[in-house]
């Protein structure tokens, strides 16, 4: 019955926020708040349904965040720019098409996260990988324990599930729970 089926997949869903790391969460609205006051640019990028993920964020805060406000955010999501990606994806290779877009943009002291519900992203872990190569700070957005993304990004937000659509979920509240936890900072972000 799809009656059942949602009341069991809520309440699946309602204990893991109590699993949710604030402590990381935390990190993560530090990390953004230090990019803003310095006017440094975020750099997103993410896969599939991650893909879908960043660049929510990314509107949310150059938009409903940044709207009305003499400073703004400076972020740019790297999968919303599907002509450049395809191009990469047909000339390089698909798990260049962030790194390669990061060598345009990318200046020293610009963070750069990635987002990957499994963490072991290709694309992802090459984009990470530059940012710490390239004098970045970097932050992982992960799920199942992390996989390789934990270790390789400076700093990371895990949710320890292995439901891929649950960690989606959750990644959304928390992108959501970012978003206005900034746009309620009447006086400058902190």
């Amino acid at each position: 019955m799809p009656a059942t089926f949602l009341k069991s997949y809520l309440k699946e869903l309602s204990a893991l926020f109590e699993q949710v790391n604030a402590g990381e969460f935390e990190e993560f609205i530090r990390e953004l708040a230090e990019i803003y006051n310095k006017g440094a640019q975020v750099f997103i990028c993410g896969n599939g349904g991650s893909a879908s993920s960043a660049s929510h964020l990314a509107a949310d805060l150059n938009k409903g965040v940044s709207f009305g406000r003499e400073k703004r955010f400076k972020m740019i999501c790297l999968n919303d720019s599907i002509p450049t990606m395809m191009a990469y994806a047909n000339d390089v290779s698909y798990a260049d098409v962030f790194v390669e877009q990061l060598k345009n943009f990318m200046n020293k002291g610009d963070m750069v996260i990635g987002v990957s519900g499994s963490g072991n992203s290709e694309n992802v872990l090459r984009a990470i990988r530059y940012g710490n190569d390239h004098d970045g700070r970097t932050f992982g957005i992960c799920g199942f324990g992390g996989g390789k993304l934990k270790g390789l990004a400076q700093r990371s937000l895990v949710i320890q599930n292995n439901d891929m659509q649950k960690v989606e979920d959750l990644h959304m509240i928390l992108f959501h729970c970012a978003m206005q936890y900034f746009y309620k900072q009447d006086t400058g972000i902190k």
